[in-house]
Formats: structure tokens, C-alpha cells, sequence
């Protein structure tokens, strides 16, 4: 009689790999341990991938920032890169955490395996919350027969005390980070994020909260991996230099209320403001000579 080839199941995958399917990139170590919610990969940068997960407890949400190896390089430098970057952003964090500046709480670190777990910041980008702002403005404008897109937002109507007191804020916020001797490096609206006020709390900053204002929140500054430690009047110029050119080209309807609202509340939260603002016009020549030439 025939002896009949009898075929094997296929192996049952790992929960490891299972994890590791769901994600275009391995997990790093830290997140390959059982957990109560499965890491979520938020996104995807040049230089490091964010995820989100929970820290100690399932209550407790964290953001992981890891930098993987990069293969182009030569592994020694690669890993004395990384630990530096890693370390650095991490005492940035603490260092503005400690003096009062509105960012993520470090919870852990591993500059060996590149890795730094962060608290999770929840709501959305103040991009996201701008846009959204300036897209109801728009179709309220065309309600009333207007053309939406060409009426500026210049914070002198009573339907713009939102979005000014939004700016205020932000100018707080990065007027108290370069007070404490931070440079940011990259900031834009979309790394700044926009947390909702606790129900029953007032908020920090002292506003008012809007009935069912896309706008209310406290801002939070982060995305520290371009940061540096900084006294310089120059550095903080070029700080609110690409906050300026961001902002106008990411919410050019309401760029207008850049220097009138974002400085004078800049001004309130740093001393040294002024001077900074003096050289912000210089480094504003700079740039448009730049412009010009191509």
C-alpha cells in the first residue's frame, strides 16, 4: 500500500511576529513585551518613529519615540549618534518640564536601545484646530454674500477673539521656553498640540472657555529632536522665524496676526523679548533677500 504524504499545518506565528505584521517597521524591544493594548505606530519620520502605548498601568497612555538603527552608517557612530540625540532631547524635556514650560513629562529613557517614552499628550495639533477654525470662518463669510477666502483675519472683530487668544497662548508658551535658555528648532503649528481643559477646571493660562470651542485648550509644545540649549538672541530669532514663515504659509488667511498678537504675548513671557524681536527684523531681511535671489 502507498504511503500517503501527509502535509504539515503551517507554523503558528509568534505573538512577536504577529505584532511585528501589523506594523512596516520591527517594533523596538521595549514594545515587544505583553502588554495590555497593543503599541499603535502614529508616525513615521526621517530620523525616528513615534508610537503610542501605556506606561506602567493600562490607564496611563504614553508616547515612545524611537530612533532605529540606520544601516548607512557605521555602527559605532550610529550608536554614539543616537545616544546623544536620545539623551539630549531627554534633558531638554526635563529641563522645561522643571521651569515651567508646557511639555510632555519624560516617564523613561533608554539612549542605548534609542528609545524615550514620553506622556501622551491628547487632542489635536493646533494646525488641525486652526484650520478647521479658519474653514468655519470662511463659510460663515460666504453666508453673508461674501468671498470667503478673501477677507483676512485680523483679531478686530468679536468673532476673531478666539483664534487671538489662541496666538496669545502660543506666544506664551514659546516665550517661556526660550526664557529658560530653549531653542526649539522646528516649530510649526503642527508641533504644538492643543490639550482640552479639564471640565470643572479653570484653565492655566487664565482664558475663558468657549462653549464647544474648537480652540480651547492649553498648548503643549513638543517634538524636541532639533532642540538645543541656547542663550542666544540670534537663535531665538530664527526660532520665531520659522514659526512666522510656517504659520503664513500653513494659515496664510490669518498670517496677519502673527506679529500683531503672537510678539505682544511673547513679550509679556520673556524680558529679553525686545531684543529678540529686533533681530527677528534682521533675520526677516536675510530671508527675503534670500528670496529674491533664489
Amino acid at each position: 500500500m502507498a504511503a500517503v504524504a501527509v502535509e504539515e499545518p503551517p507554523p503558528v506565528p509568534s505573538s512577536t511576529a504577529q505584532k511585528d505584521e501589523q506594523h512596516e517597521f520591527p517594533l523596538p524591544a521595549i514594545l515587544t513585551y505583553p502588554s495590555s493594548a497593543p503599541p499603535t505606530l502614529v508616525t513615521q519620520g526621517a530620523e525616528a518613529r513615534l508610537y503610542q502605548s501605556t506606561y506602567l498601568l493600562p490607564s496611563i497612555p504614553s508616547a515612545l519615540k524611537y530612533r532605529p538603527p540606520k544601516p548607512w552608517r557605521h555602527p559605532t557612530l550610529d550608536a554614539r549618534l543616537t545616544r546623544h540625540r536620545i539623551l539630549a532631547e531627554a534633558r531638554i524635556l526635563v529641563k522645561c518640564r522643571r521651569e515651567g514650560v508646557p511639555v510632555p513629562a519624560v516617564y523613561a529613557v533608554d539612549e542605548s536601545a534609542g528609545w524615550l517614552m514620553m506622556e501622551w499628550v491628547g487632542g489635536a495639533p493646533a494646525r488641525v484646530g486652526i484650520n478647521e477654525w479658519l474653514q468655519r470662518r470662511k463659510e460663515a463669510e460666504e453666508a453673508k454674500g461674501h468671498e470667503g477666502d478673501a477677507v483676512p483675519v485680523t483679531g478686530d472683530k468679536e468673532e476673531d477673539e478666539e483664534l487671538v487668544a489662541l496666538m496669545r497662548r502660543i506666544g506664551s508658551a514659546v516665550g517661556r521656553m526660550h526664557k529658560v535658555g530653549i531653542v526649539h528648532g522646528d516649530l510649526t503649528t503642527s508641533n504644538m498640540m492643543l490639550r482640552p481643559w479639564e471640565k470643572g477646571k479653570e484653565p492655566s493660562n487664565g482664558h475663558t472657555v468657549s462653549e464647544g470651542g474648537i480652540l480651547d485648550g492649553d498648548i503643549i509644545i513638543i517634538d524636541f529632536g532639533l532642540a538645543s540649549q541656547s542663550t542666544s538672541d540670534e537663535d531665538r530669532a530664527v526660532d520665531l522665524y520659522v514659526l512666522e514663515r510656517a504659520f503664513a504659509s500653513t494659515h496664510s488667511r490669518a498670517e496677519g496676526l502673527f506679529s500683531a498678537v503672537l510678539e505682544s504675548a511673547y513679550k509679556e513671557a520673556f524680558k529679553q523679548a525686545p531684543i529678540v524681536i529686533k533681530k527677528l527684523e534682521e533675520v526677516r531681511m536675510r530671508g527675503r533677500k534670500r528670496s529674491m535671489i533664489g
